[in-house]
């Protein structure tokens, strides 16, 4: 016969461990839940900082590392795109070739040859038409003629300029009604157009072309210089093996040290007792190659511009593994024969 209440128990001590074990178990999952999300939030930090420092250009990188960094973002944003387009087609029960066409941004295009700026200024209309009337394109047919020409030969050119010192006057208003009617201008709206400012706005043209534009090369010339498109393209295509090349009519210099001449460097001697130029393309016409163009976009915060705007792009090289070219094609003035542009 069993007594009632005689059968075994549970021991206390057995009791108090297994709830001091669930509190241990508890807590150790809460620690390590919130270790990840500190480790989370300081990646989520430094990634963020590294974009804001890059982004500002505080401090220079080099261009591989330039190169590195756009190249991801780059196929970041490619990747963004065909996966919605992958999904768009699902939805429509198929998936077909993939459109050039995305979000206004072709991605499966031939890169450009070369994008070309044409500097020009308020009171230089007479000088763009002749280029409208010559090289670039002519009347009402002009929109397709630049469509053609950065079709067929990869090439884009438009005028550049700033913005009025009184922003919003006639001289803005010309501008803009012209550019209206032929859609051939760079418009550079944080920059004051003016004969001295000349070196930044070059510096603004590359960097703004090299971030609108996916080209081999791009270049800056004069308005008042005519350019052989076809030859052009025939010298740039013998120097797409060249990842940093610097291409002009080279050449050097003295530095004028008084006011009184046309030429003054306020900045002359930086320059050396010697008072002369390093090698520098002739500002009449230059190209840089992509990977250098980017340079200039990502670093132009801190890059120094002094009274020429062809002295401080070649000051942009020195210190750089740069591949400086001297092509005799690109001296414009000297009217020899073969040339790619001439100076009128």
């Amino acid at each position: 016969m069993q007594i009632r209440g005689s059968g075994p128990r549970p021991l206390p001590n057995s009791r108090i461990s297994a709830v001091m074990f669930a509190m241990f178990a508890s807590m150790a999952s809460l620690y390590v839940a919130g270790r990840l999300w500190q480790d989370a939030q300081s990646r989520v930090y430094l990634i963020k900082e590294l974009d804001r420092r890059t982004g500002q250009g505080q401090s220079a990188i080099s261009v591989d590392e330039t190169l590195k960094l756009v190249d991801c973002r780059q196929q970041h944003k490619k990747l963004a795109a065909l996966e919605m387009e992958l999904v768009v087609a699902r939805n429509k029960g198929f998936v077909g070739q993939y459109s050039s066409e995305t979000n206004g941004t072709n991605f499966s295009r031939k890169r450009l040859l070369v994008v070309i700026g044409i500097a020009t200024g308020f009171e230089r209309k007479k000088q763009r038409d002749a280029v409208r009337k010559s090289w670039l394109a002519t009347g009402a047919v002009q929109c397709a003629a630049m469509k053609k020409l950065e079709l067929e030969k990869g090439v884009v050119a438009r005028f550049v300029i700033g913005r009025s010192a009184n922003r919003g006057d006639s001289a803005d208003r010309e501008i803009d009604n012209e550019n209206w009617k032929t859609n051939d201008f760079i418009i550079l709206d944080n920059h004051v157009e003016a004969s001295e400012e000349q070196p930044k706005k070059t510096k603004l043209f590359l960097a703004h072309a090299a971030e609108a534009w996916d080209a081999e090369f791009y270049a800056k010339i004069n308005d008042d210089v005519y350019v052989n498109i076809d030859a052009l393209g025939t010298m740039l295509a013998a120097h797409l093996d060249k990842p940093r090349a610097y291409i002009g009519c080279m050449k050097s210099g003295e530095v004028f040290s008084d006011k009184s001449q046309k030429w003054f460097e306020p900045e002359w001697w930086k320059f050396g007792d010697g008072k002369s130029y390093f090698r520098h393309a002739s500002g009449e016409m230059f190209v840089v190659s992509r990977a250098l163009a980017k340079f200039i976009s990502i670093n132009r915060a801190i890059l120094r511009t002094y009274a020429h705007d062809d002295v401080s792009v070649g000051s942009w090289m020195i210190g750089l593994n740069v591949q400086h070219i001297n092509e005799g094609k690109l001296c414009c003035s000297s009217w020899s024969s073969g040339a790619v542009c001439a100076a009128v």
